[in-house]
């Protein structure tokens, strides 16, 4: 075998390897508020060293009101253009908030885990309601 074939091989064989990491990936997921409706329920898990993150556009002055209910995850709110510094963190200060939005755009809920637990590779099911209210 040649060295291009080789090296082909080492290729295919190392994308082969890593595909299964793909699916435990960060993710990132629109909230979706049905007709009429002014909140939403999500539920989903988070895993170890990765976090999920929902996303939702709201208009300054408006108040989002978030509630968690996990014995192991945690939220932060980010504003809008923040990759992660954090308006509330629910890890410090409860799994329950409510706030009036100083600018508007896209707002991020990133669910994730404390290091302690995300090094042992725990799984934590959650259920984050959110709402928009004028």
């Amino acid at each position: 075998m040649n060295v291009p074939s080789l090296l082909r091989l080492a290729a295919l064989g190392c994308a082969l390897a890593l595909a299964p990491l793909a699916h435990a990936a960060n993710q990132t997921r629109p909230v979706q508020f049905a007709n009429g409706a002014s909140s939403a329920t999500l539920k989903g898990t988070v895993k170890g060293g990765h976090y999920v993150d929902y996303t939702l556009r709201a208009a300054a002055g408006q108040t989002m009101k978030v509630d968690m209910t996990s014995q192991l995850a945690y939220f932060n709110v980010l504003p809008p253009g923040s990759k992660d510094v954090a308006i509330y963190n629910s890890s410090v200060n409860g799994n329950s908030w409510s706030g009036t939005l100083e600018q508007a755009g896209a707002y991020t809920l990133r669910v994730y885990l404390m290091r302690n637990e995300a090094r042992r590779g725990t799984a934590a099911p959650y259920t984050l309601t959110v709402g928009i209210v004028d």
